[in-house]
C-alpha cells in the first residue's frame, strides 16, 4: 500500500488535454459508421443483380457517391484512432511508436484521398 498522494504518482505521466477530443473522435465515428455501413448493406441489396453500367449509374448520383466518400473517410479515420490507441497501450520503445504512428496517420490519409479520388473518377464518369 502506497501512502502518495494520487496526484503525486499521476505527475509526469502527461496531460490529458487530448483525451476527451479523441474519445469523442472514437464515438462520434461509430455512431456515424452505423447510419453508413446500413446505407452500404442498401446499395448492395439494391446492386445485387446489377450490371456494371448499373452501378456506375448509381455511384454515379450525387447523393451516394457523397455517402460513399463519407463513408471512406469515416471507416480509415475510425480506424486510425483505433490504432493510435493500441500503439500508446502496446508500443513501448519511443523511437517505435513515433514511426508506427507516422505510418498510421501516412497510410489513412493517402487512402482517405486514393478513395475520394477514384470514387470520384466513377462517379463522374472520367
Amino acid at each position: 500500500m502506497s501512502m502518495t498522494n494520487p496526484l503525486a504518482r499521476a505527475r509526469g505521466h502527461g496531460s490529458a488535454k487530448e483525451g476527451v477530443r479523441h474519445w469523442f473522435a472514437q464515438r462520434a465515428t461509430a455512431v456515424f459508421l452505423i447510419f453508413l455501413v446500413g446505407w452500404l448493406g442498401y446499395a448492395a441489396f439494391a446492386l445485387a443483380d446489377a450490371d456494371y453500367a448499373a452501378a456506375r449509374a448509381f455511384m454515379g448520383h450525387p447523393f451516394n457517391a457523397a455517402l460513399l466518400i463519407l463513408l471512406v473517410i469515416t471507416v480509415l479515420y475510425h480506424g486510425m484512432l483505433g490504432l493510435q490507441v493500441v500503439v500508446e497501450d502496446y508500443v513501448h520503445h519511443p523511437a517505435a511508436e513515433i514511426t508506427l504512428h507516422f505510418l498510421i496517420r501516412a497510410g489513412a490519409y493517402l487512402g482517405m484521398a486514393l478513395g475520394v479520388v477514384n470514387i470520384l473518377i466513377i462517379a463522374l464518369g472520367a
